[in-house]
């Protein structure tokens, strides 16, 4: 077993564990620490605890300090900084002509480093733009390319649930979500329907996950050939949160019924699959 401490350096970025050394500490302040960007403050989440060292990479950095008054005053002007740079940048980038477009300027607590984050549909030769930030800051200068989903955490928003976006408000890493989780939910394979806002497949899809496959498990699925008390037939649709199975009967008269899935039995189950014009009409939804 390790002690750690865990300190996120943005709201709903990923925790990083740092040995706290002999300092004992508390969450909701704030820690100096070494990273791989410099030296930078961030908030502890996690205080004193034993992990397993199999959770841990090694070596961890030590925490350097407990965040001073002074420190944060640094931070606040560090705020300021980043949005004189942004707006800085944005003139530099329409005067280079460059297809790009600014997200976030982070500068790192020691400012030894500025961070500009962009999307751009191509590659962007930015040297440039770096000379002309390097001799304006008189520091490092990083420019980072970030992806569509990147870009919804950083600047953040309000989902079609009408709640904060999960990749801003918790969510620390992004999980993989595909298209086959939707056609398994029994959702509408809509683009719009099931893509958020950074055009990419909506994060909860994996967050639910789980309990469909829970559920389907123990429900028919569509294309099941099921019995029932009066008769047997195909399931065409079904409702996995409430269990409601909608039949159609072998019996080409009989209407087709509505049944629990408690009130029937699988005689031969189907399989879920996507088929190619489906695949195709959705391609690039999975992408990060």
């Amino acid at each position: 077993m390790v002690e750690i401490i865990g300190i996120r350096f943005k709201k709903g970025g990923k925790v990083y564990y740092f040995s706290p050394g002999d300092i004992k500490v508390e969450t909701g302040q704030h820690a100096i620490v070494e990273t791989s960007r410099g030296i930078e403050c961030g908030e502890i989440v996690i205080a004193n605890r034993m992990v397993p060292d199999e959770e841990v990479v090694a070596p961890l950095k030590e925490l350097i300090r407990i965040a001073t008054e002074e420190d944060l005053k640094i931070v606040e002007q560090n705020k300021i900084k980043e949005k004189e740079a942004f707006k800085i940048c944005e003139e530099k980038i329409a005067f280079r002509k460059l297809d790009m477009k600014l997200i976030d300027v982070e500068c790192t607590f020691d400012n030894n480093k500025i961070l500009f984050y962009f999307t751009a549909e191509l590659r962007v030769d930015f040297r440039e733009l770096v000379k002309d930030l390097a001799s304006i800051f008189r520091t490092r200068i990083e420019l980072r390319q970030i992806g569509v989903r990147d870009e919804a955490k950083m600047l953040g928003g309000i989902g079609i649930c009408g709640r904060e976006f999960c990749c801003k408000s918790f969510l620390s890493d992004f999980q993989p979500v595909s298209i086959k989780m939707a056609k398994e939910q029994g959702l509408s394979l809509n683009p719009t329907k099931i893509s958020g806002a950074c055009g990419r497949l909506m994060c909860c899809l994996k967050h639910e996950q789980a309990s469909y496959d829970e559920l389907l498990k123990v429900t028919p699925k569509v294309g099941a050939y099921v019995k029932y008390a009066n008769g047997k037939g195909v399931v065409t649709e079904v409702n996995l949160i409430t269990g409601k199975l909608k039949i159609t009967p072998d019996d080409e008269n009989a209407i087709p019924i509505i049944l629990d899935k408690s009130e029937v039995t699988i005689i031969k189950d189907a399989e879920i699959r996507l088929n190619k014009e489906e695949l195709k009409e959705l391609e690039g939804l999975e992408d990060r």
